[in-house]
């Protein structure tokens, strides 16, 4: 490394260090939240005697779950629409652009990852950009979820657009850096890659920190940011984005990450999760089950008190088999039974646990369950919609967080591919005006669907509606399929049906 080079490494570290000191608090609590969703919600307990049982009731895995199913059923997918009507075949054109990139690059299992963060840890970031190859096969845009854990922003600001600089890092063994930075690989140090590992196993090799360092900056002469990024590991300066593309990494400007807290803290980017809100009720709802279990117990044995003047053989009395004991005298022995826990304890346990059902949102109805005179599709989607508003309103802010994604997606997607030729009228190198980013739901649920479908079929019975539109309408499993087979029956001459009448 040249004599700047060393400077800009030592300082970017130096930063780096400075944040880690920040976080290590942040990391303390999100391992707290994994731990609490497995339920290991005993291990901040010191543990009296080692034969008290341990019990763990899985509220808050029961509840992120549940919430999870909801999201799940309203995963995001993009529709790009524009103002402008020569613009609308291109946007149908990157409309399925974005679809490919998502399809190719798994984004059901980002998604997957992503909720996952959101409930447990707090906070969901995904990673915008475009592979050119080397990770996703054909290359495209994408949106990556990234383990929140692994990423740090700057600790004094509450945009990640005004951070000094953005750090995403991962643990390398050596041999690892031999075959791709052999140049850098014997000036590199041990640093505390295993202090930063967040649960992984220790492997007994060494193991460097491969640090990605994003800077944004400020070009005052243009009115404009630009985005750079380099690599460090060992206290090297692998690669530098500056000497590739001085014009900036990605032409938006931005860091390429969007930041979602679940619950937004005060002063912070990130945020607290379901593990934070309910890990207290978790600990004293296993606490009270210990209670019960422990005098579950005691109360299945009881115990026999013999007095010396009872004239009695204590192992005697204790060989159920013998029919017969001999003693001098009875009153010298009496039964001492566990005394019973009050029935309001009881009481108390099972409307704890409701209550974290009631206030998480994860209630009878949103789980799909219902009295029994309930039975139209319509009223259990009715009582479901108004049960999960919880559930609702995080999967409002993931479906924001995804419409930003996936604008920033596009525009790295375009500056690296450009737009298609066949629109000659558009500027090739960036997305035009007006041109907008909608999301609406991949897939509903059952219940919302059967209503949605009852509703067309209504519409169609009354006239309002034609056969045709009713089934362009309507959500079902090999809809296109349909459509096709009705376009070839319109064009071989069918009849067309008439429901209304």
């Amino acid at each position: 490394m040249t004599k700047n080079e060393r400077a800009r490494a030592d300082a970017l570290y130096e930063l780096f260090y400075e944040y880690t000191d920040a976080y290590r608090s942040e990391w303390q609590r999100m391992e707290r939240c994994e731990r609490m969703y497995f339920g290991d919600s005993w291990r901040d307990i010191p543990q009296t005697d080692a034969k008290e049982p341990r019990p763990v009731m899985p509220i808050i895995f029961s509840t992120v779950e549940n919430i999870k199913a909801d999201l799940m059923d309203g995963m995001p997918e993009a529709v790009i629409t524009a103002d402008d009507a020569k613009h609308t075949a291109l946007a149908e054109r990157l409309t399925k652009a974005v679809r490919e990139n998502h399809d190719r690059a798994r984004y059901t299992r980002e998604y997957a990852e992503l909720i996952h963060d959101l409930l447990v840890c707090g906070t969901m970031i995904q990673e915008t950009g475009c592979d050119l190859g080397d990770g996703y096969g054909a290359g495209g845009g994408f949106i990556r979820h990234v383990d929140c854990r692994s990423i740090m922003f700057d600790p004094t600001c509450t945009d990640i657009q005004d951070s000094r600089a953005v750090f995403k890092f991962t643990p390398k063994l050596r041999e690892w850096y031999k075959a791709h930075y052999p140049k850098h690989e014997a000036l590199m140090h041990a640093d505390a890659a295993d202090d930063l590992c967040m649960g992984n196993a220790d492997t007994g090799a060494e193991r460097i920190l491969l640090i990605e360092c994003w800077e944004r900056e400020y070009d005052e002469s243009q009115d404009i940011y630009r985005i750079h990024m380099c690599k460090l590991a060992g206290g090297q300066l692998l690669e530098d984005s500056r000497y590739i593309k001085p014009q900036g990494y990605y032409r938006h400007g931005k860091y390429p990450f969007v930041v979602t807290p679940l619950y937004a803290k005060k002063g912070s980017c990130l945020g607290l999760s379901v593990s934070d809100m309910f890990a207290d009720r978790q600990q004293l709802a296993d606490k009270l089950d210990q209670i019960v279990l422990k005098n579950a117990l005691l109360s299945s044995h009881n115990k026999l008190l013999v007095t010396g003047a009872s004239g009695f053989d204590t192992d005697d009395l204790c060989d159920w088999s013998k029919e017969v004991h001999r003693g001098d005298s009875l009153s010298g022995i009496s039964w001492f039974s566990t005394a019973p826990l009050p029935s309001y304890l009881i009481g108390y346990i099972d409307n704890m646990r409701q209550s974290v059902k009631e206030e998480s949102g994860a209630n009878e109805f949103s789980r799909g369950n219902s009295t029994a005179g309930v039975t139209a599709a319509s009223a259990i989607s009715a009582l479901q919609e108004m049960s999960s508003k919880r559930s609702r309103m995080a999967l409002r802010l993931v479906h924001d967080a995804f419409c930003e994604a996936v604008e920033q997606e596009l525009d790295a997607h375009i500056e690296f591919y450009g737009l298609t030729e066949a629109h000659k009228g558009c500027d090739c190198a960036m997305r035009p005006l007006g041109m907008s980013v909608s999301v609406k739901a991949q897939k509903q649920n059952r219940f919302s669907v059967l209503a949605h479908n009852e509703l067309i079929i209504q519409l169609v019975k009354l006239g309002m509606l034609t056969p045709n539109v009713g089934l362009e309408l309507m959500l079902f499993d090999s809809k296109e399929q349909a459509l096709e087979l009705m376009k070839k029956q319109a064009r071989l001459g069918y009849p067309q049906v008439n429901l209304h009448g």
